[in-house]
């Protein structure tokens, strides 16, 4: 079967809307151990202002200690943004935009047209270097906001950010209410308007059908999936929103269908027990690694009994 391709999202969108701020040190030790775990993608961190981020408000002194090994990818929301991300040795820059009004202007307080039109000059900066440009496109299956968002609206915001350059989409269940039919059905509708080895998903498990959605998502040809450690993640601007699929679920399941990722899922677990005892001290809601944690934690109360 074909291999696939994981992108870690953990550093950035799994820490942004974390409530207690993670020390600069904590997180490049989190990219020492993703990177030696095999995660080959990264994204590290965002440029966006500290006022409306403020876990991400070491992004400058971050980028300059990024460890050596993975291709780095970091968010340019706007043109202050770009500024500084052009400082710092990072061949990917990523922007999003929401394929639903409502949830754009939450998040950005402004329309898609006027959001796209204000990013088309970044673009072009971004292509004149000779830098790669990911789109994340939100809201994909469902809007907190307007409810349901036609495939087809999805399909008019993917030709727009491809008309600005965009190498490679994700495509992103905000607020996880697709299920394998809908991402079926999405899936065909894009692979009209974009080639799918450009296509990436970026599904959250709030109803619990992350991992059923990827494997429909794999079934249509999409081969990069976006995860975040430990299921570690959520939207600000998405009352309910839960995290993100976690890295080490989606290692699992194409480890059991015998599909390679290149990723060590031993690690992965140890890195995301790390995470929960040592930086965040609190628990982690990814099921395969909560489930390896508790075997290990059984297995251990019976060798001492």
């Amino acid at each position: 079967m074909a291999a696939v391709s994981i992108y870690e999202v953990g550093p950035r969108d799994g820490l942004q809307n974390e409530p207690e701020s993670v020390s600069t040190d904590d997180k490049v030790e989190l990219l020492r151990r993703l990177a030696a775990a095999g995660l080959a993608r990264i994204e590290a961190t965002s440029f966006v202002s500290a006022s409306w981020i403020p876990q991400l408000a070491d992004a400058d002194d971050l980028v300059r200690r990024l460890p050596p090994g993975p291709v780095y990818s970091a968010l340019v929301p706007n043109a202050r943004g770009w500024e500084r991300f052009r400082k710092a040795d990072i061949p990917v820059a990523a922007f999003f935009v929401s394929a639903s009004e409502t949830h754009n202007h939450k998040n950005v307080n402004r329309s898609v047209d006027a959001h796209l039109e204000a990013f088309r000059p970044v673009a072009e900066s971004v292509r004149n270097e000779g830098l790669r440009l990911r789109a994340y496109v939100s809201t994909v299956c469902g809007c907190p906001y307007e409810g349901d968002v036609p495939a087809a609206r999805v399909v008019e915001v993917v030709r727009r950010v491809r008309e600005l350059g965009a190498d490679e989409i994700s495509l992103g269940d905000t607020i996880g209410v697709g299920s394998p039919g809908r991402v079926r059905e999405l899936v065909r509708a894009v692979a009209g308007e974009a080639p799918l080895d450009g296509i990436a998903l970026h599904l959250h498990d709030t109803f619990g059908r992350a991992l059923a959605n990827v494997a429909a998502g794999y079934e249509e040809g999409v081969r990069t999936f976006d995860a975040s450690l430990g299921g570690l993640g959520g939207c600000p601007y998405a009352p309910g929103a839960s995290g993100n699929v976690a890295t080490e679920d989606l290692v699992d399941l194409f480890a059991a269908e015998g599909i390679a990722t290149g990723v060590d899922l031993d690690a992965l677990v140890a890195t995301s027990a790390w995470m929960e005892d040592a930086v965040l001290q609190r628990p982690l809601p990814g099921r395969v690694y909560r489930a390896r944690r508790g075997a290990a934690a059984r297995a251990e109360g019976a060798l001492s009994d």
